[in-house]
């Protein structure tokens, strides 16, 4: 493929590409349905509730956010609107990952969306399932995951929790988000590397198998950037300088282990897992906005530029990222994530938006 300019038209044309696609995708064939003990999940069409729309959401508010973009405002409504008229789905971390997006947008005077935004912090802060040292449990559809912290957490739960604690005038959320950020850290960033393990077990102390997963690391990558600027946090403050040092130890590990093609590993210390675009495009995010908060050194703008273009050339001619590896649980074994099953999921097109939105601000 011959590579393009990376100029501002490029970015926003495949920005616009990749939302339509989103905005349209829809499992024809089932082949994505899950069955939850007779709940059925659909975890691939658009007009679901559940994490891969939410992260899609906060990346099409982004995008609306700086551009303006009627377009992209007008999918984000037409989903919220949709989903409030079948009615919200079963509480857990996952389902937890839209409220960001509603979030901002009840900010932006969208008043109908304070009792999701009330109701849905409130069963986060007080019947959400706690590990010891009351981390939030990775509970998902599939099981209550006793004892175990998951780096998705943070995406997913942690940061509505916040931002909503803010609005609502609840310190208390804010409190606990700060403290679910220093407990999942504790317990899955890896010391001789800054990168992250995929989980935790309080039942047996054990990160399963010491797996540094590409796509659980690139939740923190983001997440970290993201509490610090919703919180509005500054140098000086404890928490702040915490998260910066993480922030930028696992950085520059990864900058190392980056592959010449501009993407990283599935397992991202094991150059023979495959290259994998999602956990590409959460790592071009991370570092850019890191860069343009200062929360990271300027010399990393390449590695997120070789990145920005990785993601590109994974985008095919429907709108669609490619190499996208499907859902991911905890393993005891390293061969498992090598052989995880790689397609197109709504999740890539949604980091890859929120990824090329990020990399606007560079031409501002």
């Amino acid at each position: 493929m011959t590579e393009q300019k990376l100029d501002k038209n490029l970015i926003t044309e495949k920005i616009d590409l990749l939302a339509k696609n989103l905005s349209n995708i829809k499992d024809e064939t089932g082949e994505y349905l899950l069955n939850f003990n007779g709940l059925i999940v659909d975890d691939k069409s658009w007009h679901v509730w559940n994490w891969p729309q939410g992260v899609g959401l906060y990346g099409l508010f982004a995008y609306y956010k700086f551009t303006q973009n009627k377009d992209a405002k007008s999918i984000l409504d037409e989903w919220f609107n949709q989903r409030i008229l079948e009615g919200s789905p079963p509480k857990n971390v996952n389902t937890m990952a839209p409220l960001l997006a509603m979030a901002f947008l009840y900010e932006e005077g969208n008043n109908n969306y304070r009792p999701y935004l009330e109701q849905w912090a409130d069963w986060v802060m007080y019947d959400m399932p706690r590990t010891e040292e009351n981390g939030l449990q990775h509970m998902t559809y599939s099981s209550v995951h006793d004892g175990q912290l998951w780096a998705d957490t943070l995406m997913m739960s942690v940061l509505p929790l916040a931002k909503i604690g803010l609005l609502l005038n609840k310190p208390e959320y804010v409190e606990d988000a700060k403290k679910q950020f220093l407990i999942h850290t504790k317990y899955l960033a890896d010391k001789k590397t800054g990168l992250w393990f995929h989980g935790w077990n309080f039942n047996g102390h054990h990160n399963y198998a010491n797996a540094l997963w590409g796509r659980g690391n690139c939740w923190a990558t983001i997440s970290i950037p993201e509490i610090i600027d919703i919180l509005n946090l500054k140098p000086g403050d404890h928490m702040y300088d915490f998260l910066v040092s993480t922030l930028n130890r696992q950085i520059k590990t990864l900058k190392e282990l980056q592959d010449d093609s501009g993407m990283w590993h599935t397992l991202l210390d094991h150059p023979d897992s495959y290259l994998e675009s999602s956990a590409t495009a959460g790592f071009a995010f991370g570092i850019l906005k890191g860069i343009r908060k200062r929360y990271v050194s300027k010399e990393f703008l390449p590695v997120a530029e070789k990145a920005i273009r990785a993601i590109i050339n994974n985008i095919n001619d429907d709108g669609a990222v490619e190499n996208v590896s499907v859902g991911t649980g905890l393993a005891e074994d390293l061969n498992y994530y090598k052989s995880i099953k790689v397609t197109t999921m709504p999740y890539g097109q949604s980091l890859a938006i929120l990824a090329l939105t990020e990399y606007l601000y560079t031409f501002a």
